[in-house]
């Protein structure tokens, strides 16, 4: 538990909410990937809402699915296949929206004064990193590709979903 409270401080320190930070390592940590809502608050001795706000959370930026066993009401809740790679290009989305902004605001001040010439270096880095992030992300897939003959499948499948998840809830 010590681990799995350190990992998630890591998480929250980065941006994530506390409570979805737990329940991301819980799922990320167990050894079959999938945990119910009851064996989430009982590891995690947290509420059943603590839960729900997560798992709500994780879901929306594509990080977990649900599902349910036929004949059952207990909803399963893993850790999407890619997870990481899902989660790293959602920020991308995440970059134009940054981009945007902040041109508008060197627009908006002028390059001239200071206010506007540190958003005009804000923006330089902001499309550095966009320009860098999908051949980094495509470096990635290459290598687990060859490093496991299986990603290369699961890799390819989750970029389908991954993509159609991406437009449906458009950028967050």
């Amino acid at each position: 538990m010590q681990f799995v409270e350190r990992f998630a401080a890591a998480l929250v320190d980065a941006g994530m909410p506390r409570m979805a930070a737990l329940v991301f390592v819980a799922l990320l940590t167990s050894d079959s990937g999938r945990m119910t809502a009851d064996e989430l608050v009982t590891q995690l001795q947290v509420s059943r809402a603590g839960v729900s706000g997560a798992v709500r959370y994780l879901n929306h930026v594509g990080a977990l699915s649900r599902s349910r066993a036929p004949g059952s009401r207990r909803e399963h809740y893993a850790l999407e296949d890619g997870t990481w790679y899902e989660l790293v290009a959602r920020r991308e989305q995440l970059l134009e929206r940054w981009v945007t902004a902040a041109r508008a605001g060197v627009d908006a001040l002028g390059v001239a004064t200071p206010a506007g010439a540190r958003l005009a270096e804000s923006l330089a880095f902001f499309e550095f990193l966009q320009a860098e992030m999908p051949a980094m992300l495509a470096r990635w897939k290459a290598q687990r590709a060859s490093a496991m003959p299986s990603a290369n499948h699961a890799t390819a499948s989750h970029d389908r979903v991954g993509q159609g998840k991406r437009a449906s809830r458009g950028a967050a």
